[in-house]
């Protein structure tokens, strides 16, 4: 996949400190109709915001020219700060929200997370109003609680695999069956927690759902 982007590293003010963090902005002359955060999966399993499925969903989204924010929660990388098991992370997302909204003022904003950065990252989304649209990668229905989605309506791609080792599918269906809104849930069939051999299949499930929301939208 071609790059189509410039990239900024930086350092975002967070909660207990800088947080590590990677810019990309399109390079195309059409501006696009949303901009993302992306957040990783668990810092305490090497998680980090270079961790394959997370790169690979900001490729996607390059490749749509969709402006694109990820960064290290507290403790990973070159982050500030220590792990707090998913209570402090929330303003770290919040952080990465905010300063995204001031680099793109007026654009919805699209947040996504990764297993342990969909658990955090999702709730932060469905709270905050500039964020209009949501994905959840590996949701680890089988570890962490998501009854919260019950109560968030907006927009949702879910991308789960059916050989997910930290969240039987079938516990995603029901946990979708009770969210309200539009969700959309694809199941890439034999893939594990981390899609190996399937990145190609999350690729499409990301860009087929933002091209049928916004049709001006488009791959090169």
């Amino acid at each position: 996949m071609q790059i189509h982007h410039d990239s900024r590293k930086l350092f975002l003010a967070g909660p207990v400190g800088g947080l590590e963090a990677v810019l990309w902005t399109p390079t195309r002359a059409e501006r696009s109709p949303i901009a993302a955060v992306l957040c990783h999966p668990h810092p305490l399993f090497g998680g980090t915001m270079h961790n394959k499925v997370v790169y690979q969903s900001a490729k996607s989204l390059d490749s749509l020219g969709v402006p694109v924010l990820r960064f290290n929660f507290r403790g990973a990388g070159l982050s500030a700060g220590e792990h707090d098991h998913g209570i402090g992370e929330h303003g770290d997302v919040q952080a990465a929200v905010d300063f995204l909204a001031e680099e793109v003022p007026g654009r919805p904003l699209l947040l996504g997370g990764f297993s342990f950065g969909s658990w955090v990252g999702l709730r932060v989304g469905c709270s905050d109003a500039r964020v209009q649209e949501l994905i959840g990668l590996s949701i680890p229905v089988d570890t962490s609680e998501f009854t919260y989605l019950q109560s968030c309506d907006k927009p949702k791609l879910l991308v789960h695999g059916t050989r997910d080792e930290h969240g039987n599918w079938h516990t995603v269906e029901e946990t979708v069956a009770r969210i309200p809104g539009d969700t959309r849930l694809v199941l890439v069939q034999d893939a594990d927690h981390f899609f190996a051999g399937h990145l190609h299949k999350l690729d499409q499930a990301i860009c087929e759902w933002l091209i049928e929301r916004h049709p001006e939208l488009h791959k090169l």
